[in-house]
């Protein structure tokens, strides 16, 4: 099987990518060595060292699924998650509304 990159390159890429580790260093390394951004993207991830992108909401928070938020209800009335799960079906916007109202509960015992 033909290695697709040489020691030099995985070197060189790993050290420019580990020095500024954004998207626009992997696509400046991909156009650099006639690569595609997937293929640099792919070996930087074999290498260990390819750090993705965290996802930020519209409001530049880390995002909470529905469930994580059925959880965290259960978790504040004491109750038992799996009993709450078809609450998942709910939309999110109720979901966080009823998360601040047990929050909020909690607050004062």
């Amino acid at each position: 099987m033909a290695a697709n990159y040489t020691e030099e390159q995985v070197e060189v890429m790993v050290a420019w990518y580990t020095a500024e580790p954004t998207r626009e260093t992997v696509e400046i390394i991909a156009k650099e060595m006639n690569k595609s951004t997937k293929s640099v993207i792919g070996k930087l991830s074999r290498e260990g060292v390819y750090q993705k992108a965290e996802y930020l909401s519209k409001t530049g928070q880390r995002p909470v699924t529905k469930k994580q938020m059925v959880n965290q209800i259960a978790q504040n009335l004491v109750g038992d998650s799996t009993r709450l799960m078809g609450l998942e079906k709910a939309p999110k916007a109720d979901l966080k509304y009823l998360l601040d109202l047990v929050s909020e509960e909690e607050d004062f015992e």
